[in-house]
């Protein structure tokens, strides 16, 4: 029976607790912090700090950022845990392991907060949330937000497909991606809402991620999602700010499937974390070294056909959680969908993206010499 991936967000966190503490045996000044969620005290961000003797090398692990993403990577965070955290030296190389940023998303087992806010939409340089960043999303408002209850899924299907070809012959593909996608600013009950201020959870990861770059010279940040790209194939989704190119990095690392977030290779995108820590190195901490990249599970795959049922997904989801349904069996089923597109329940799946995430750790860890 698979255990790796648990099926609560309580049953992750206590999970996480017990297993930080466990690292304790090897770094002996380590400690585990807790931030409740202001808006519900019970849920939250659990992040643990293990410290060499020597502040040179940093690697942090974080999930949940979308919080239903976080099941699988709390399954790739154990993984790191059990099997490659031993194999580090304590000596120079220390952890910063941050467990479901989003509590709330992962809880309501939702890819949004408590503010319909997609986390990694929020994390804005200037703070600046302009409502007319991505124009692209206004055309599609007809077919990404509806403001009625789901009545029948055959019709609500039917309106889909008819709204969408509408808007590819008008607009192609490319945009409809983009504008679905790159977050905006303006529609708060809408899908990829960035929000209109960072939100506390996004604060806490600034603050983290400031301290990680005046403490140490070498950091790693490996920030794991689910959702796009090939079903069977995990990518690396790297900044637009890291030097080396994807063909290079396919070779030192080993590893098959390396892209930068471009609308050739992946997807744009606005208030990426990712983006955001390599701006903050740039800015105030040139002298750093950082390697930080998205490590992306895909679920549907990345046909056409493929990218039509996520956004389908997407929809229904939204349109259920902010104006309900007419019949449970009606939930059920766009849940069911949800869930698949983020926590996928087939063994063939699961076992890949294992094995992919134990090759991708090897491969980073190797390379920048933390391993043998």
């Amino acid at each position: 029976m698979e255990t790796l991936f648990p099926e609560s967000y309580e049953a992750s966190r206590a999970r996480f607790i017990q297993d930080f503490d466990l690292l304790r045996a090897k770094w002996g000044n380590s400690r585990l912090e807790s931030y409740p969620l202001k808006s519900d005290p019970s849920l939250s961000i659990d992040y643990g700090w293990a410290e060499p003797r020597h502040k040179e090398n940093l690697i942090v692990v974080s999930t949940g950022l979308h919080g239903i993403e976080g099941y699988v990577g709390s399954g790739m965070l154990k993984i790191f845990m059990d099997e490659f955290a031993p194999r580090l030296n304590v000596e120079n190389t220390g952890l910063l392991l941050v467990h479901s940023i989003n509590p709330s998303g992962m809880k309501l087992r939702r890819r949004y907060n408590e503010n319909n806010a997609d986390l990694n939409r929020n994390f804005l340089w200037d703070e600046n949330f302009d409502p007319k960043i991505n124009p692209d999303y206004e055309p599609l408002i007809p077919l990404l937000d509806s403001a009625r209850p789901l009545a029948n899924l055959f019709l609500s299907d039917v309106a889909f497909v008819s709204r969408l070809v509408e808007r590819i012959i008008r607009l192609g593909m490319l945009r409809i991606r983009q504008g679905t996608l790159s977050g905006q600013y303006r529609h708060a009950r809408g899908v990829q809402f960035g929000g209109t201020a960072t939100q506390e959870s996004a604060q806490l990861l600034r603050g983290l991620l400031q301290k990680t770059l005046e403490e140490y010279q070498h950091i790693i940040h490996l920030d794991l999602h689910t959702g796009y790209g090939p079903r069977y194939q995990m990518s690396f989704v790297n900044s637009l700010r890291e030097k080396a190119t994807s063909a290079e990095l396919v070779k030192r690392f080993n590893y098959p499937l390396i892209v930068a977030a471009t609308p050739s290779e992946f997807y744009t995108t606005t208030g990426d974390i990712t983006e955001y820590f390599y701006q903050l190195r740039d800015e105030k901490f040139p002298s750093k070294d950082l390697f930080a990249t998205c490590f992306e599970f895909g679920t549907f795959g990345d046909s056409l056909p493929a990218q039509i049922r996520s956004l389908r997904a997407t929809i229904l989801e939204n349109r259920l959680f902010q104006h309900g349904a007419k019949s449970e069996a009606l939930r059920q089923a766009v849940r069911k969908e949800y869930e698949e597109l983020f926590f996928p329940v087939e063994t063939g799946w699961r076992e890949k993206a294992k094995a992919d995430c134990r090759q991708a750790y090897t491969g980073v860890f190797a390379d920048f010499g933390l391993i043998e």
